[in-house]
């Protein structure tokens, strides 16, 4: 049997996840990627206790680039920054195409610069010239709105700080890896959904992240 997912190799791993059976490579290289594994899995549970060294390898490459996205930011620019990755995982787009680099760095860009007018004092809001880039931006722009509920000018300065550090690591992700449009949303779903840190797509609510980012 050819594992349905590459179409190349033989499938002789049976996927809770999938209800059939895929190639070891596929399990190993799509795991918590791709495939939603759930917990009880054993190829799961083998993996986290004995991790192959390329593995290892690639994990502290993966938080490296984060951390990179990190620097010299405060603590609640920080957490706005995790606010609005954790977002972006569960995001679903209402045209049901699945949301790539391109998408992200756009919206980061226009709320960014909505973001800096406003603190300027000038009310001016800028806008993705690519339809789901647009929907993201205005939905992103309802999260990032309530973490700085009565956060004033001072807010809006750290939440344009974020939003550039986001277009950025989009663009460059893009950069280096032009085959894969989703190589940025990829390294977020790597390094924060398998830690369990993704809430849902929505408005934080104000007893919890909201709490966290304004003073």
């Amino acid at each position: 049997m050819v594992c349905p997912l590459c179409g190349t190799r033989r499938a002789r791993r049976g996927c809770p996840a999938l209800g059939h059976q895929i190639c070891a490579v596929c399990c190993g290289t799509k795991r918590l990627v791709e495939i939603n594994c759930p917990r009880d899995c054993p190829y799961l549970a083998t993996a986290r206790e004995h991790p192959a060294a390329a593995t290892v390898r690639r994990e502290r490459h993966d938080v490296d680039l984060l951390l990179h996205r990190l620097r010299d930011l405060n603590e609640r620019q920080s957490q706005l920054f995790i606010l609005i990755s954790t977002f972006l995982l569960r995001y679903e787009p209402p045209e049901f195409h699945a949301l790539v680099d391109d998408d992200v760095a756009e919206a980061a860009a226009a709320l960014a610069g909505t973001f800096e007018t406003a603190a300027r004092g000038v009310i001016y809001e800028h806008r993705p010239a690519a339809l789901p880039a647009d929907r993201l931006a205005q939905a992103l722009r309802v999260v990032v709105a309530e973490a700085g509920q009565q956060g004033g000018s001072a807010f809006e300065r750290d939440a344009a700080v974020v939003l550039r550090r986001v277009e950025e690591g989009a663009r460059e992700s893009a950069s280096a890896d032009p085959a894969n449009r989703r190589a940025y949303l990829d390294l977020l779903a790597r390094v924060l959904k398998d830690h369990g840190d993704a809430p849902p797509a929505g408005p934080p609510d104000a007893r919890s992240e909201t709490r966290l980012i304004v003073p």
